[in-house]
């Protein structure tokens, strides 16, 4: 049997039971698959949210783009490997987007300052959206994710100081001329940013709950960066396997100067 979807009155009474913040700064990162069906679809998620926010909150999703060879169009260029949710929310009214292929979208009061010009090749530090939504005390939400999607971790790793680094490239327009630009982004595969999940409770600094059908983490973004960078502060391979488990962890380990690997 179907599942009936549930209203967008009741998704936004979970949002406010979970402690989403009216009027605050929400960084939201979601799998719908795991929350529907809602009302209206994505959109109708979107719409919770922003409800929920009401008119003084700004509501903030990741934008990037899924393609590293051709030039990013903030106007155009879609970002589907982020997930319907986002890849919906920046077509909308009233949505600013930054202009850079590591591209988040806000709307509401403080969404300019979010979306604001942040470094090509420091895609998650100080001067990024989501070091902008820490400065604003913003909280994270992740839906139906867990924390292999919470890209302020990254922001953690850059505060934190860790020194590995992957090879990366992206393309924008230079004068007028697709250009490829090569960089070294702070990355591996993520997958032990679940370490955040006891980090963060045993802090008693995340909540956990049900939005729709799905699980729901709700934290403040300063706290996964306070945390995160005590962790890594102490070893700051704490994110990575061990060798020989994961290529990208291998050759995130590998790009450590020896001296202090």
């Amino acid at each position: 049997m179907t599942a009936v979807p549930l209203p967008i009155n009741h998704i936004v009474e979970e949002l406010l039971a979970l402690g989403v913040q009216p009027g605050g700064v929400l960084v939201v990162h979601t799998a719908f698959s795991k929350l529907a069906p809602i009302e209206g679809g994505p959109t109708g998620l979107i719409e919770a949210l922003q409800r929920t926010l009401g008119p003084e909150g700004t509501l903030v999703m990741p934008s990037m783009s899924d393609d590293d060879e051709h030039p990013f169009d903030a106007r155009t260029t879609p970002c589907r490997e982020m997930g319907i949710v986002p890849d919906t929310f920046w077509r909308q009214a009233g949505v600013l987007r930054s202009d850079n292929p590591h591209a988040f979208a806000a709307r509401g009061r403080h969404a300019a300052t979010i979306t604001q010009p942040h470094p090509l090749d420091l895609p998650h530090g100080p001067n990024s959206p989501v070091g902008y939504a820490r400065d604003l005390a913003a909280q994270v939400l992740l839906l139906g994710v867990g924390h292999d999607g919470n890209t302020t971790v990254h922001l953690a790793e850059y505060t934190a100081g860790v020194r590995y680094r992957l090879p990366k490239t992206l393309t924008v327009l230079k004068d007028g001329r697709p250009t490829t630009i090569a960089y070294a982004e702070i990355d591996h595969c993520c997958a032990n940013f679940a370490r955040m999940d006891d980090w963060l409770e045993q802090a008693g600094k995340m909540r956990r709950g049900r939005i729709g059908h799905g699980e729901a983490r709700l934290m403040n973004a300063a706290d996964v960066v306070d945390i995160a960078v005590a962790h890594l502060s102490a070893d700051e391979t704490a994110f990575l396997h061990p060798p020989g488990i994961d290529e990208e962890c291998d050759a995130a380990r590998a790009s450590i100067p020896t001296e202090r690997r």
